[in-house]
């Protein structure tokens, strides 16, 4: 009965003198959650360089990674739907949006983001909707009937593609992405911002945690969206090649990723993770530095009890690895793709040892919590809030963008 009432019970181990009612009541879903709003909005901010700031070396992967921040804004939600207890009224976030609280003001961030790459999207995608319909007017077959009907209606009756009205398009995309930077920052920082306010919790407790949280959002959006482009370009090339082996010559030769495309943004990368661990060394550094009462307690959790997973985990393996990787002259796809791995298990193991690592000590001040991830569910309960759960929220936004780039050709260069 009482693994029924208890929620945490299932996954927490105590150590020390810890009160009754103390648990982990913050498991891998609540670390998913900062996880993947910050895949969404990195992925956004790597799109609106090219698009607000014209740098032109970033446009083979703007696309990508505009239409890849769409397929995972589904997921910013998921995790919080899969930790709540009556999933059924977190609706209600969208639903009664206001600003008395952190969280509900998710509502109204969250929609708003969704409806800026929406119409971005559009505009970017506007001629090409236009230039299918009339390619597959008469067309026979029940799927090309069904396609057209649907760039029809993704034109909304605007099939104007004169010059006059594609300079406007381009003028309506970059005042979108750089109205859409600070909102998506916004959508990830407030995750910070909530961790950041709770004053009862003296890891938490610090105004650097939504700037932090910012940072390393964009650092994992970049990584993903990369590491993606890699796969699925040389996944292209792998097929191509094996096409042209049984002598398909409609197969057009691919020559796999351009190494032009990912070395380039990589400096970006590179950039924004000098910054994320600058911010979090500064966050360390300081609260050393002024040794308040909460100092004793933090010094074990973050020396003794979590040392390998910060600072050999996330800073070590998450950090400096990939940071030296990035230095290195002359990039090659493995080595490209073995740093883009360990970079986005940096920040995962960042936003591990913030939520886990943060509910670790307990408010006595005279024990530790351990946090055991439920590996083989056993109920519904162990389900979401074990690796089972974690690896439905991380598989989702893949299997969205593969329907999106059925309709947007994301990788697909159109004018």
């Amino acid at each position: 009965m009482e693994h029924l009432i208890v929620h945490g019970l299932e996954w927490t181990i105590k150590d020390g003198f810890v009160y009754p009612n103390e648990f982990i009541y913050w498991s891998i879903q609540i670390v998913m959650y900062p996880y993947m709003t910050g895949l969404v909005a990195g992925a956004f901010v790597l799109s609106s360089l090219y698009h607000v700031f014209g740098q032109k070396d970033l446009r083979g992967i703007a696309r990508f990674s505009l239409v890849f921040s769409l397929a995972l804004l589904p997921t910013a939600m998921m995790p919080l739907l899969l930790h709540l207890q009556q999933p059924f009224r977190g609706i209600n976030v969208m639903f009664t949006p206001h600003f008395t609280s952190a969280i509900a003001a998710f509502g109204i961030v969250f929609s708003t983001y969704g409806m800026i790459v929406l119409s971005e999207i559009w505009f970017v995608y506007r001629k090409f909707f236009v230039d299918q319909t009339i390619a597959l007017k008469g067309q026979p077959g029940f799927a090309n009937t069904t396609k057209r009907l649907i760039y029809v209606v993704l034109t909304l009756g605007a099939f104007d593609t004169s010059d006059q009205a594609m300079a406007i398009d381009k003028k309506a995309i970059k005042i979108l992405a750089g109205v859409g930077i600070p909102v998506a920052c916004f959508l990830h920082g407030y995750a910070g911002f909530i961790f950041g306010s709770v004053k009862a919790n003296a890891l938490w407790m610090s105004p650097l945690m939504p700037v932090i949280f910012i940072m390393s959002a964009i650092v994992s959006g970049i990584a993903l969206c990369m590491l993606t482009y890699i796969i699925i370009m040389e996944w292209k090339k792998f097929r191509a090649t094996l096409a042209k082996g049984r002598g398909d010559e409609s197969v057009k030769e691919l020559g796999g990723v351009e190494m032009d495309v990912i070395s380039k943004t990589s400096r970006y990368l590179l950039g924004f993770l000098i910054a994320a661990i600058s911010l979090e060394l500064l966050d360390l550094i300081f609260r050393g530095y002024t040794a308040m009462k909460s100092w004793d307690i933090l010094r074990d959790v973050m020396f003794k009890e979590d040392f390998t997973k910060i600072f050999i985990l996330q800073y070590g393996f998450g950090n400096l690895i990939p940071f030296i990787l990035l230095l290195l002259p002359k990039p090659t796809i493995k080595r490209m793709t073995i740093t883009l791995l360990l970079v986005l298990y940096g920040v995962f193991m960042m936003r591990w040892n913030v939520v886990i690592g943060g509910q670790a000590f307990s408010l006595s001040f005279e024990g530790f919590m351990h946090y055991k991830l439920p590996i083989i569910p056993h109920n519904l309960e162990t389900f979401k809030e074990g690796l089972f759960g974690a690896l439905t929220v991380a598989i989702t936004p893949f299997i969205i963008f593969w329907g999106i780039n059925k309709i947007v050709p994301s990788l697909q260069e159109t004018k």
